[in-house]
C-alpha cells in the first residue's frame, strides 16, 4: 500500500496525486486533501491508476454520500457524490479552465459558474444496461458488469416510480434486452424505450401490469429504428437529443441567444440543433434561422411546434450540409461530446476570417473537444466563457464559450 496527497481532481472525476517516485496516479473517489491509502492497479509510463483502500485523514470538502449505490456498489454514474455541492462547482471551473489553458492555449482564468437549482431529482432521462436478468447500471472500476438499480437519486421522481413498477415484471421486457431508456418529456409525459432483440415486443402485457395512463413504450429492435408499441403515440422523439436538466439547459440556451447581440434581419446558424429550442429563441429574435440536425424524427417534432414555420430546416450531417447554407452573420453551434467535425471547424476558421465582430457561440458539453475545436478557429478570440453545473454530482460541466471576430 502507498499513502499519497490528493491535490485536485481531474476531469474524468478521479483524485490526482503524485506516488513516491514522482509519477502522477488517478484515484477514483478521493478529495482534495486527503491523505489516501491507495493500491496501484495500473502503471504506465505517464502516469499511473490506484484505487482507494482507506483514508489516513479526510479532506475538509469530503462529505458522506447520499446514494447508497454510489458506495455500496460502486456506482459510475456519479463521480463526485463524495464531495461538497460548493466544492463540486470548484473542481468543475478548475476543469474548464485547465482544458482551455492546457488544450485550447487561451490564457483564460478559470471561468464563473451557474449552479444548478437543484442537485438532486433533475435528470429527465435515465438509460439502464441489462445484463441477463439484471437491469441497472454499472461499476466504475467494472464496466462490464450491471448492478439492480433501485432508485437512482439525481433522476426525476416520475421516471423511479416508472422504473419501480417496471423492475418488478422483467419477463414482461424483451427476452433479448440490451438496454432500458427512460424519459420524461416537457409535457410531463413518461416513455419507456426497451433496446434490443429482433423479434417483435408485445408491450400490451407490461403496459398492463404497472398499469396507469400517460406512459408510451417503445421498442428498438437491433440494427432498427424505435417506434411506438403500445400508450399513447405522443409523436415526441423519445431517442433524439434534449438536455436531460430542462431549467439549466433552457438557461444555457438563452444566455447563447443573448450573447449574439443584435439579430434582426440577420441570419443565424444552428448546428446541431437537435429538437429546434435555439432555433425558435432565434427566430423569436428576428433571425432568419438554417437549423441543421441529422436525427430526422427531431426534426420532424420541431416543425411541428409554434414559431417553427419562419425557420428553414435541413436534415443530415453537419459537415455535409454546410455548403446548402446562405453565409451566416452569427452562428449557434452545440455539437455532441465529440466536438466539432474537422470539417466544420475549417468551414467556421474560413467565415470568421476577416470578419471583425462576428460571433460563434458555442455550447460545449466537453471541455476538452472544446478546447481542441479553439485551436482550429484561431480567427475568432475568446471575448467569454461561462460554466453551468447542468449535472450535480457528475465531473460533467457544460460550457458556453463567446467568439468574436478580431
Amino acid at each position: 500500500m502507498t499513502v499519497v496527497a490528493i491535490t485536485r481532481i481531474s476531469a474524468g472525476g478521479d483524485g490526482v496525486a503524485r506516488l513516491p517516485d514522482g509519477l502522477v496516479v488517478f484515484v477514483p473517489r478521493t478529495a482534495p486533501e486527503d491523505e489516501a491509502d491507495v493500491e496501484i492497479e495500473e502503471r504506465r509510463k505517464r502516469y499511473a491508476r490506484a484505487r482507494l483502500v482507506g483514508l489516513v485523514r479526510p479532506g475538509a470538502v469530503r462529505v458522506e454520500p447520499e446514494c447508497s449505490h454510489y458506495t455500496a456498489d460502486r456506482c459510475g454514474g456519479c463521480q463526485l457524490q463524495h464531495l461538497a455541492p460548493t466544492a463540486q462547482l470548484e473542481v468543475k471551473r478548475g476543469i474548464v479552465g485547465d482544458a482551455l489553458r492546457r488544450i485550447g492555449r487561451r490564457e483564460v482564468p478559470n471561468p464563473e459558474i451557474v449552479p444548478a437549482p437543484s442537485v438532486w431529482r433533475y435528470r429527465t432521462k435515465i438509460t439502464l444496461a441489462a445484463s441477463g436478468q439484471r437491469i441497472g447500471l454499472r461499476p466504475h472500476d467494472a464496466p462490464g458488469t450491471v448492478f439492480a438499480l433501485r432508485d437512482c437519486l439525481i433522476t426525476r421522481e416520475p421516471l423511479m416510480q416508472l422504473w419501480s413498477s417496471v423492475s418488478r415484471h422483467r419477463t414482461l421486457l424483451p427476452s433479448e434486452l440490451e438496454d432500458v431508456v427512460l424519459r420524461e418529456d416537457r409535457a410531463g409525459g413518461l416513455h419507456l424505450v426497451a433496446g434490443g432483440g429482433r423479434e417483435p415486443w408485445d408491450a400490451g402485457p407490461l403496459a398492463a401490469a404497472v398499469g396507469g395512463n400517460g406512459v408510451s413504450y417503445w421498442w428498438r429492435p437491433q440494427d432498427g429504428a424505435a417506434r411506438v408499441v403500445a400508450g399513447p403515440q405522443t409523436g415526441f422523439p423519445a431517442l433524439a437529443f434534449e438536455q436531460v436538466n430542462p431549467v439549466l439547459g433552457s438557461r444555457i440556451r438563452e444566455d447563447a441567444v443573448a450573447a449574439l447581440g443584435e439579430l434582426t434581419g440577420r441570419v443565424v446558424w444552428d448546428l446541431y440543433g437537435g429538437v429546434g429550442d435555439t432555433a425558435r429563441l432565434l427566430a423569436a429574435r428576428g433571425a432568419t434561422v438554417w437549423s441543421v440536425d441529422r436525427d430526422r424524427g427531431a426534426i420532424e417534432w420541431a416543425r411541428r411546434q409554434e414559431g417553427a414555420d419562419s425557420i428553414h430546416w435541413v436534415t443530415g450531417l453537419v459537415e455535409e450540409s454546410l455548403h446548402r447554407l446562405p453565409t451566416p452573420n452569427s452562428v449557434v453551434v452545440n455539437p455532441p461530446r465529440g466536438g466539432l467535425a474537422a470539417r466544420v471547424s475549417g468551414v467556421l476558421e474560413d467565415w470568421g476570417a476577416g470578419r471583425p465582430g462576428v460571433r460563434l457561440a458555442y455550447i460545449s458539453c466537453d471541455p476538452a473537444t472544446l478546447a481542441r475545436d479553439l485551436t482550429r478557429i484561431p480567427s475568432l478570440a475568446l471575448a467569454q466563457v461561462r460554466a453551468y453545473d447542468l449535472f450535480p454530482q457528475t465531473s460533467h460541466v457544460e460550457t458556453l464559450a463567446v467568439l468574436e471576430g478580431r
